[in-house]
């Protein structure tokens, strides 16, 4: 089905670059000599050569046509709230089956999910978490939103994930939770974090917002522990601008998280009983049911593309001393590549800092990031959290002293001056796409001892 132009997007689409690019990727993986370099590569913009890139790559998020039908029909149907209308459930049905869980509700976002997952869990005052230092803050705020304490486990370096075998340093008596994060698209270890929890009597909540159909030893992101969350944010693998999702199969915590998305309302009775749960408005819409049904038709395939891409970087980059691509761990047989996790090596790059390269990989027109370059443990939000009038009612200042005298993740620091962020969308397009990243990596290697002086 041919995609149609949405407002200002480019002609050239994503389902544009995979129809071009499906013969090269059912090859084996070659790299071209260009991939590999030239004896003397051509000076970076930076220094007054030609970028390495041009064109931008593709945009995020794109629509094909069964997005508009979709999203008109729901919009003709004048159902627009899910209290009316069916679509919301027909979407949770649908990504339940293709997890692999039991249940599904949709909700307003990512973040949202995850506060619902703690409130379905009771998690409250006084209960402490175990959450990555290196996240996004959704992962932490909902934590603070229900006046729990967020118990910070230090990050392992080479996969950027939490460093799982170190919780069991991090448990106390007023431990409820664990909440890994799979960060970019791979996921944290789940055989540590299932077998601690299982010690413990811990629950888990995978925060899964950035790992859509990633999976361990062939079990979806989200179905190992009590509960799974997911976003749909606009920038994720799937998007509907705003939204998010919360699995399980357990049917009475499904009752609990659907409750409290709609007001405390019984998923089976509405209000004929009276509201048996406290509960806020967290309800998915049925335009975002909509959006995201549509997306279902095509998303393996684009899963499917993205990994192709990621696996071809990955061998390119082998070539280069100094960048490398984050560990994945060896249970993590699927990483659908949200984002494509670096690490940078000054050293290899002449002493060269990461935020000149960074600057200069901008310059060649591939703009790179640098991850989560503040430690979040160090935020300054969280000792505000600590000094205010709700905390130091619920929390002795014995115990808040103690939480922050053991509020360190040294490998975290150093993480924090490591990492390098890549789009999912620069894998979207051709193997040419991704040469060219190389290409540019490779130019800014060969001139850092002149960049470092820019």
């Amino acid at each position: 089905m041919r995609k149609e132009k949405i407002m200002n997007k480019p002609k050239n689409t994503r389902r544009d670059f995979i129809r071009h690019a499906g013969a090269a990727l059912s090859m084996p993986i070659l790299v071209s000599a260009r991939a590999l370099g030239e004896q003397n590569p051509e000076k970076p913009a930076l220094l007054g050569g030609s970028p390495t890139r041009k064109e931008p790559f593709p945009s995020w998020p794109q629509a094909e046509k069964i997005d508009q039908d979709l999203f008109a029909d729901s919009f003709r149907r004048m159902e627009w709230c899910r209290l009316y209308g069916d679509i919301t459930t027909t979407f949770e049905t649908t990504w339940a089956e293709k997890l692999g869980a039991k249940y599904c509700t949709g909700v307003v976002n990512g973040t949202s999910a995850l506060y619902a997952a703690l409130f379905a869990l009771d998690v409250g005052p006084g209960d402490e978490v175990l959450v990555p230092p290196y996240t996004f803050v959704a992962t932490v705020n909902a934590v603070l939103q229900q006046y729990a304490l967020p118990v910070f486990v230090d990050s392992d370096r080479e996969t950027m994930q939490m460093d799982t075998t170190k919780l069991e340093d991090r448990i106390t008596d007023h431990t409820r939770c664990i909440m890994p994060v799979h960060l970019g698209g791979s996921m944290a270890n789940m055989d540590n974090v299932l077998a601690v929890a299982k010690k413990h009597s811990l629950s888990v909540v995978e925060d899964a917002c950035q790992a859509h159909f990633a999976e361990w030893h062939g079990k979806k992101s989200g179905t190992l522990g009590d509960i799974g969350c997911f976003s749909f944010q606009s920038t994720k693998i799937l998007p509907c601008g705003e939204g998010g999702a919360i699995v399980s199969s357990n049917e009475e915590l499904l009752d609990k998280f659907h409750a409290f998305q709609n007001n405390g309302r019984d998923r089976k009775t509405g209000t004929r009983h009276g509201y048996q749960y406290q509960g806020g408005n967290l309800r998915m819409t049925e335009f975002q049911g909509a959006v995201l049904l549509g997306q279902l038709n095509r998303f393996e395939e684009i899963c499917r593309h993205r990994e192709e891409n990621a696996d071809y970087l990955t061998k390119l980059l082998e070539d280069i001393p100094g960048i490398s691509r984050a560990k994945m761990h060896e249970g993590c047989n699927r990483n659908t590549y949200y984002i494509y996790m670096m690490k940078y090596d000054q050293e290899q790059f002449g002493g060269l800092p990461r935020d000149k390269f960074t600057n200069a990989m901008n310059k060649e027109g591939i703009p790179i990031g640098s991850g989560y370059s503040r430690p979040l443990n160090q935020e300054p939000f969280i000792e505000k959290m600590l000094s205010s009038n709700a905390y130091k009612r619920i929390y002795s200042k014995e115990r808040l002293n103690r939480y922050r005298e053991m509020n360190h993740c040294p490998e975290n620091d150093k993480l924090c001056n490591e990492g390098l962020f890549m789009s999912q969308t620069y894998l979207l397009g051709t193997r040419q796409d991704v040469e060219q990243i190389a290409e540019a990596i490779r130019k800014i290697r060969a001139y850092a001892h002149k960049l470092i002086k820019t």
